[in-house]
């Protein structure tokens, strides 16, 4: 019966037609149709909604076992700042390179009353193995918690996961975690992210650099410019009036109406 309802003709102009609805696929890449199935089944968590992180988004909490025992991710973070940074895997090369960085770079983030936590998608047994490989590669002691995400929970809450290559998948077809970076502040609100795919390594000074921009602003009600280091002109915000704005900083210097400079020291 439903063989003799007439369908409607479609009333998008022939153009947008041949656009939308196109008439060969010769142009599209190919891949196995496993390929797609795998993507569907990234994680065992797949077919669970993930949640929408916006900066100022609350950060998802999870209880995790890590290199330093089980945590609860809020409780770990207290009242002090947190970077949750990802890895595709132990044992690889950019990712021991990065963590060595970490490892060396940790004082500073203490002194900044930042916690530092990473993440790799193995076991707790790999994790101790990869560590002892980490500190003899670049030196140093690595006293910073690894989450254990085997089976990509944590990477999938956070959307860590790869879709851009294809081919980073696990022999089991799970998804490989990129390079996240996760700012978090003491009200567990997310402030800054970065995605980084596996084939490039993170700078470890541009985080530090950016947290130092993020705890001026908050503590001094400033903006920062390109490439702000601290010490360097910080921007007035345009909530600011100019006489208001001198009231508080002292010397501003107008560029222009919206563009002014003052300078809070270090």
């Amino acid at each position: 019966m439903a063989s003799h309802i007439a369908r409607p003709a479609s009333r998008l102009p022939s153009t947008l037609l041949s656009q939308s609805t196109p008439r060969t696929t010769k142009h599209l890449p190919r891949y196995p149709s496993s390929t797609f199935l795998r993507r569907s089944l990234a994680t065992p968590t797949a077919a669970k909604e993930q949640p929408r992180l916006r900066l100022g988004s609350l950060a998802p909490n999870f209880q995790a076992k890590t290199t330093q025992g089980d945590i609860d991710f809020h409780e770990w973070i207290g009242d002090k700042w947190a970077i949750l940074f990802s890895h595709p895997a132990d044992f690889t090369p950019v990712c021991t390179t990065e963590l060595g960085a970490f490892a060396k770079l940790k004082p500073e983030f203490d002194r900044r009353g930042v916690k530092l936590i990473g993440l790799s998608a193995n076991d707790l047994g790999s994790h101790s193995k990869w560590i002892a490989d980490i500190n003899d590669i670049a030196n140093t002691s690595l006293t910073f918690p690894i989450i254990a995400d085997a089976d990509r929970h944590i990477a999938w809450t956070y959307d860590m996961v790869d879709a851009q290559d294809t081919t980073n998948v696990d022999e089991k077809g799970i998804a490989f975690t990129i390079r996240s970076v996760f700012v978090i502040d003491p009200a567990k609100k997310i402030r800054l992210t970065m995605m980084y795919p596996a084939s490039a390594g993170r700078n470890t000074a541009e985080v530090l650099r950016v947290v130092d921009a993020l705890q001026t602003g908050d503590a001094k009600g400033v903006t920062t410019p390109i490439d702000w280091v601290p010490g360097g002109d910080v921007i007035v915000p345009p909530t600011v009036g100019t006489e208001d704005a001198r009231r508080k900083f002292g010397d501003v210097r107008v560029v222009r109406p919206y563009l002014r400079f003052t300078n809070v020291g270090k």
